[in-house]
This record gives structure tokens, sequence and C-alpha cells, in this order.
């Protein structure tokens, strides 16, 4: 049988990425927190935290945290019907993996909506953040993949459209006589990092070849548009964060009308359906208010983006 004190005090190291937080979160000492952790180690012979900076979970461990905060969602859930239960110590912690576009432009104002919970993101590219779903490390995700992940449901949102944008004077230095397959292979790209293929697959439809072969490297949306602004490079920018500097000609697309749509889907877990359903409204709201509608047979789109070490 598990002790859920020495589990929660496990599972606020493993999220909060130190004694210390955990001990602040649990209002006990850190050597309170230290040797409950050591305690559960030493009761199940297997070593549970890696001490570092910050602290990490072993496989081990991962899957305690995991099932401590399973745990948690179905007491939530309960607590609708056996109000004996009486309330919860504290709120729960939602952890969802969002791609750094969707969390730039629309996926905080589904957060505002949601009332008594707490958010921990993970930030991925949303071609990748259906894995964090598989391995039970997140409870819902933003994500491009339209098939359920095991124990699922999938809600489509719509499509965020992106434009190949750059300052006029980049334009100018870089393109004279127009874009053109081999003056873009020779003009600086932006790429977001290595996950990031939105460039690549703008280049691929648009004039039929692979990713750039110069490229600036800059893990953040903000970045993004304020390096097109200052002539850095040319990249893929989300339509809605553009559109000011589009209007106002501080940047311009390099092909008028040639977008790039990213279909993305709502995705999460059953098991936590009752905790989320207030969030899975406020994303469905939102999502579709601010994505571009989807048509149903068309084609699957591309990928993009994580913000560096957890910055979809």
């Amino acid at each position: 049988m598990f002790d859920y004190a020495l589990l929660s005090a496990l599972a606020a190291v493993i999220r909060t990425g130190s004694f210390e937080r955990a001990a602040r979160q649990l209002h006990v000492t850190p050597s309170a927190v230290s040797q409950r952790v050591k305690l559960l180690e030493e009761r199940l012979g297997t070593v549970l935290v890696v001490r570092g900076q910050p602290c990490t979970g072993t496989a081990a461990g991962q899957r305690l945290c995991q099932h401590v905060e399973q745990v948690s969602l179905l007491e939530d859930a309960l607590r609708g019907t056996l109000p004996g239960i009486g309330p919860a110590a504290a709120p729960v912690t939602l952890r969802i993996a969002v791609n750094a576009d969707s969390l730039a432009t629309w996926f905080v104002s589904a957060m505002a909506r949601t009332d008594d919970v707490l958010f921990d993101l993970v930030l991925d590219d949303q071609d990748h953040s259906a894995d964090w779903l598989r391995n039970g490390e997140v409870l819902a995700a933003v994500t491009a993949s339209g098939t359920p992940v095991q124990g699922c449901d999938v809600h489509a949102l719509g499509a965020l459209r992106y434009v190949a944008t750059a300052s006029p004077d980049y334009v100018r230095r870089h393109f004279p006589d127009g874009v053109t397959p081999a003056a873009i292979t020779r003009a600086p790209a932006m790429t977001f990092n290595r996950k990031d293929r939105l460039q690549t697959q703008w280049l691929r439809d648009r004039f039929g070849i692979g990713e750039p072969p110069l490229t600036h490297w800059l893990p953040s949306s903000r970045a993004f548009v304020d390096a097109a602004l200052a002539g850095l490079g040319w990249g893929m920018n989300p339509e809605v964060l553009v559109a000011g500097h589009l209007r106002a000609g501080r940047l311009v697309a390099l092909v008028p009308g040639a977008t790039l749509d990213v279909p993305l889907h709502w995705q999460h877990s059953r098991i936590a359906g009752t905790t989320l359903a207030g969030l899975t409204r406020a994303v469905l709201d939102a999502g579709r208010a601010a994505l571009h509608p989807v048509p149903s047979a068309g084609p699957a789109g591309s990928s993009r983006r994580r913000e560096a070490g957890t910055h979809l």
C-alpha cells in the first residue's frame, strides 16, 4: 500500500525541480521533504530523484509522479458526486503540452477562462506534443495529430496560418529581381529549432526545394517577429502576430497569398475528463475563434515549434 504523504513529496520535488520549492508547496521543511523521498526510495529499493539543479525524476520516479497526479484527478472528479470528501487542499495542477506559437497567439486566453486550476506547461512542437500524452507525462496537448492517442479524446481546433515575412529593406537587399529559387537559397532564413520544418515546408511547396541552407536559430516566437522587423532574415510567422506589421508596411510577405496552414487538435486524457471539462470548452472556444477553418478533405499541414528548454 502506498504512503501518499511520501508520494506527494516525491511528486512535488519532480514537478518543482527542487526540495526547497517542494517544501514551500507542501508547507513543510526541506529536511522533511528530503526524508520522505529518501524513505520512499529505501522502501522501493530504487533511486527516484536525480539530485541536481534542477532535480529530475528517474523513470521509476516519473511513473510514481504520474500515478500521484492521476489519483489527484480521480479524487477531484469524485468531489462533484461525493461532497463528503471535502475540499481539495490546493488547486489541481494540469500539465499540458502546447506549441510555442499557440501559446503566443491564442492559448493563454483559454487558460484565463479556466478557474480553480494551476497550469504546468510543456512546450514542444505540435508534431511531437502527442508523445508527451503517449508517455503519460501530460494530461492534454495541442497537437497536429488528429489520431487519438490511446485513452484520449481528440477535437479539431482549426489551422494556425503562417506567412513568409521579412522587412522591406531585407527584400530589397536579397531579392532585387524578385523572390526566385536561386535568390532564396542565398538569403538568410530563420529557424526556431531543429524540429521546426515550416520554412522547409514552405520552400518545398512554393519552389520545390529543400531546407534553407543559410539560417539563424531563434527559439522564440517573439524573437522571430522582432528579427524579421530588424531585417535579420525571413521566416514563417503566425499571421495573427504580424498582421499589424504587414498592414503598416513594416513587414512584407515574400510571396503574397502564399500562406501555410498548420491544422491543430486538442487531445486530452479520458481519466481527467471531468477535471479538464472546463479547460476543454475554453480551448475549443478560443481555438476555433482564433484559428482558420480546415477543409475536411484538406492536406495534413506542417510542423512547428518548440521553445528551447521548454520555454506547442
